[in-house]
Parts: C-alpha cells; sequence; structure tokens
C-alpha cells in the first residue's frame, strides 16, 4: 500500500464535483487501498478521492463502531431524516479547523459496490451517517465549511485563508 498526498483546502479539486466511477478493476481496488491506508495513517475516520487529488466519486470511512469499514463509488444519498444532529467536525483537508455542523441524524446511501459495480443501498445513523454525509459532499464539491454557523465562520477565517493562499 502506498501513502497518498492529503489535498488541502485551497486547491481546486476540493471545490469540483468529481467523477463517476464506471470501472470497477483491480486498479480501483488499489486505489481504495491506498485512501484506506493514508485515512489510517493520518488518524482519519473518512476520506474522499478529492482529498488525495482524484476527481473520481470514491470514498473510505471506517467509524471504528461495530466494523463499520467501508469503501464506496458514487455514492448518492437519498434520504434523510427530519431528526438532526449537531456534532463538532474537522477533516484531513483543512487542518486545524473545527466546528458544529448539524447534519440530519439518519440516511440512506445508494452506491455503487467497488469490487463489481453492483448498486447498493444502506441506511445508517448517527456517527456513521455523518461521515457518509461529510465524505458525499466532498465528491460534489462542497466541504464541512460550508454548513458551519456564520459564527463559526467567522472564527476560523484566518485560518481558512492562510491555508487558501499557502
Amino acid at each position: 500500500m502506498s501513502l497518498m498526498q492529503i489535498t488541502i483546502y485551497g486547491n481546486e479539486v476540493l471545490r469540483k464535483k468529481a467523477r463517476f466511477v464506471k470501472v470497477f478493476d483491480k486498479r480501483l481496488n488499489k486505489i481504495i487501498q491506498d485512501m484506506l491506508y493514508t485515512m489510517y495513517k493520518f488518524n482519519g475516520i473518512g476520506l474522499a478521492g478529492p482529498q488525495v487529488g482524484l476527481s473520481r466519486k470514491i470514498i473510505v470511512l471506517d467509524t471504528q463502531e461495530k466494523g463499520e469499514k467501508f469503501a464506496m463509488a458514487n455514492p448518492k444519498i437519498i434520504w434523510t431524516s427530519e431528526e438532526e444532529d449537531t456534532m463538532n467536525e474537522g477533516c484531513l483537508s483543512i487542518p486545524d479547523v473545527e466546528g458544529d455542523v448539524t447534519r440530519p441524524e439518519s440516511i440512506r446511501v445508494r452506491f455503487n459496490d467497488p469490487d463489481n459495480g453492483e448498486e447498493k443501498e444502506m441506511e445508517a445513523s448517527g456517527l456513521l451517517a455523518r461521515v457518509i454525509q461529510h465524505e458525499t459532499d466532498h465528491v460534489n464539491g462542497i466541504m464541512f465549511v460550508d454548513h458551519l454557523s456564520e459564527k463559526d465562520k467567522r472564527e476560523n477565517a484566518r485560518k481558512l485563508q492562510e491555508l487558501a493562499v499557502a
């Protein structure tokens, strides 16, 4: 497995909608294994293609709860609960920036199994649902800082500006 470089806030790949995965082969499996390795090395619980410079709709996650380790291609959230939860979030692509983000407590996501391309659906709640939403945002060019309150945006403005010009 290879350690991949984390793309940092300000890089345009993070703001573009990623391309759909159409080929499900050994190369895709290698990318996923490298993404998981990178995620673990940087102590993350989720990672999306754009975060390693790949404009591809690929996400990996491991909440370290009940064996919840997943890789998904082309994730799309197709249902969200009305019940919401607010938690502090951070991001490997935005070092040293955190803030409270309100998201639906439960979701249903449709995705392709990276091993064979088979379309699947799953429901998730709690931390797993949050991580799927966070990473699915990434493949759609959205970052957690877009969800911050105005107060949190003001508090993090200087750090975000520094990252954007680095």
